[in-house]
């Protein structure tokens, strides 16, 4: 998968071409190979679906999932079942152009997992709705992060946002966050949650307000 690409927001991934997305790390073997082979080079190549072809043309795809149900839990021998008794065909493969957003939906039409990323009818890799997700995941955290990025100066409790409406109305407002407050030790409790070490002496800023 392409390692340069890091998103900026989820609304930006979900926009961006899915090329962006691309794992190369693709086996293809042909459809007369057994299902213990297929095995054998997902645990080499670490992945966990196989291209299967016929004279070198991509005719189907078979998964992990493929082989535990069609081959292991029936008690079936995966050093003879061959490939192209248990592969899904035809595969699904989108442009390389084709956005995320595009792409997930076309998963979601068809309930797959993974599609192949093709142009000019060659192969240029696959994509899997996890990566994708690993993906989003990462915006999100960038998001939250940049969200967080400034120094807020006060952290209001927002049930109690109602109650101060009018602030015309307060006797005393924080001199830090202009809260406002009707007794001398409401202000001084909330200094001393939210403001301590803010850069004022605490001291001086209460005897404004005696």
């Amino acid at each position: 998968m392409s390692g340069s690409y890091v998103p900026e927001d989820i609304s930006a991934l979900l926009s961006a071409p899915i090329e962006h997305f691309i794992n190369t790390n693709v086996v293809i073997l042909e459809g007369d190979k057994f299902t213990n082979q297929a095995l054998n080079l997902m645990k080499e190549r670490d992945v966990r679906s196989i291209l299967v072809s016929h004279v070198g043309e991509v005719i189907g795809i078979v998964s992990k999932t493929d082989i535990l149900f069609k081959v292991m839990s029936q008690g079936r021998n995966p050093g003879k079942v061959r490939l192209r008794e248990i592969m899904t065909s035809p595969v699904l493969a989108v442009d390389p152009h084709n956005t995320v957003q595009e792409t997930l939906s076309i998963m979601d039409k068809h309930v797959i997992r993974q599609v192949i990323i093709s142009a000019h009818s060659a192969v240029l890799g696959m994509v899997s709705r996890d990566d994708i997700f690993e993906k989003i995941h990462m915006a999100t955290v960038s998001t939250a992060h940049t969200a967080i990025k400034g120094t807020p100066v006060c952290i209001i409790n927002p049930k109690a946002i109602v109650y101060m409406k009018d602030v015309s109305a307060a006797k005393l407002t924080c001199p830090y966050c202009e809260s406002p407050f009707d007794t001398k030790e409401g202000l001084s409790s909330h200094i001393d949650r939210l403001h301590s070490g803010s850069g004022v002496l605490e001291g001086d800023v209460r005897r404004m307000f005696e």
